[in-house]
């Protein structure tokens, strides 16, 4: 459902529902870095009165920097400071008149203010239940064609032999594959509309709606896994079933199909790779256990090579199947369930650990440009200009946020404040961009 909240209204029309959405959840929190880009972009004249009583809430509580390039006149009367950036030159700016500032010592000197912290309550719980359980067509999608493509299997399969089982279990597997695959390919769709409105629109963090997401879709492949033990075994002998373990046989079902869907979890929901990437990259679990799993050839492929069948969850799986487990080389005969969990988890772990490599790397580029930004901060340049642009006082303790609102109802008049609260664009050199 993501990127569905608000299909039909016009761009100003979103940006009126975003104003109002950050409106309600900064309410409770106060001295923030508040960062907006073209307020009034596709905003009529009608709606901007309301914009601006909104901006003078805001810079009641916190630090606003807005980036513009509509009704200039406007916010530069209400702001305290005014950063214009030339379109020739990128490396300087000018603030409040004065010529010939760093552009990085002025964004370091306006970027004062505390990180939004999210407070997920039960109502983001509910509200993430709504909208992607209750009401999301894709699970209902997914729920009908499973149940249409089970049906077609009970139809097709019914009576099969005991010596058919491995035959019948390869195509249900592939069943369940394409059952969950539509869901799985959405991911990244999701993710990428997600991230640009989760902020606003869903009331909880990125990371929290990517968990749930993720919870969702485990429970997804894990409902789809035990609908599909139940047609297996409506459809083979008992012996057959009891033959090979009832529970050990579904746990086994459970972790071939998870090494195959979790790759598209990670790929699609933790990073920024686009749809075809997450594709190809998702689909090689399933083309290296054609490969190397030997469960197709048992017995085949140069030595070297058929060491990897122990890394594949289908290789296992292939263990507790009554007359093909003796034809596969060295299965386990302890801990069978054990090694199946593993390796159907095996895609996990090596993301998991690519993922804390580069954790690393981001850790220590941050602590780079913590450390910089703690030298800029011991300069007299940016001394003197958190000073010029009322950050701070002359003795270096910061400023409150105390401005008090606009009455609106006798109209609004621009009048400049003492404390620095809102940063906007000001000037009006052309060609210059606003910052």
């Amino acid at each position: 459902m993501a990127g569905e909240f608000t299909a039909g209204l016009s761009g100003g029309q979103r940006k009126i529902l975003l104003f109002e959405l950050i409106r309600q959840r900064i309410r409770h929190q106060s001295e923030l870095l508040l960062c907006l880009d073209e307020p009034f972009a596709g905003v009529t004249d009608d709606f901007v009165p309301y914009i601006v009583e909104v901006l003078e809430e805001m810079r009641a509580k916190h630090n606003v920097l807005l980036v513009t390039n509509d009704h200039v006149s406007t916010l530069t009367g209400m702001a305290d400071n005014t950063i214009t950036v030339s379109a020739l030159d990128r490396t300087k700016v000018k603030i409040n008149g004065q010529e010939g500032v760093g552009r990085d010592l002025s964004l370091h000197a306006v970027a004062t203010g505390k990180e939004y912290v999210h407070e997920t309550s039960k109502d983001d719980l509910w509200f993430f239940f709504d909208v992607e359980v209750a009401s999301n067509p894709a699970l209902a999608g997914v729920a009908g064609f499973t149940t249409f493509v089970m049906i077609l299997f009970i139809i097709s399969y019914w009576n099969s032999a005991g010596s058919s089982t491995a035959l019948v279990l390869v195509a249900l597997q592939i069943l369940c594959f394409f059952c969950i695959n539509p869901y799985l390919i959405a991911l990244s769709d999701w993710r990428n509309f997600m991230t640009e409105e989760a902020e606003a629109l869903m009331h909880s963090s990125v990371g929290m709606n990517k968990a749930l997401k993720s919870v969702l879709t485990l429970i997804v492949l894990l409902t789809i896994s035990i609908f599909a033990f139940l047609m297996l075994k409506s459809v083979l002998p008992d012996r057959s079933i009891q033959d090979m373990g009832d529970w050990e046989l579904w746990v086994a079902m459970l972790f071939d199909s998870a090494s195959l869907t979790l790759p598209f979890i990670c790929f699609g929901l933790y990073t920024s790779l686009p749809l075809q990437v997450v594709q190809i990259l998702a689909s090689f679990p399933f083309l290296f256990m054609i490969f190397f799993s030997t469960t197709f050839s048992p017995g085949a492929g140069l030595e070297g090579v058929k060491g990897l069948r122990f890394l594949f969850a289908r290789f296992y799986l292939w263990c507790v199947i009554p007359g093909v487990m003796e034809g596969m080389e060295d299965c386990p005969k302890d801990n069978l369930t054990l090694y199946t969990v593993l390796s159907g988890c095996l895609g996990l772990f090596l993301f998991l650990g690519l993922q804390g490599v580069l954790y690393v790397v981001e850790m220590n580029k941050a602590n780079a440009a913590a450390a910089d930004f703690k030298a800029l901060q011991g300069s007299d340049e940016f001394k003197q200009l958190q000073v010029e642009m009322k950050y701070v006082h002359t003795d270096g303790t910061p400023r409150g946020f105390g401005q008090t609102g606009v009455d609106y109802k006798d109209g609004y008049e621009a009048t400049a404040t003492e404390d620095s609260t809102i940063t906007v664009s000001g000037g009006a050199e052309p060609p210059a961009n606003e910052l």
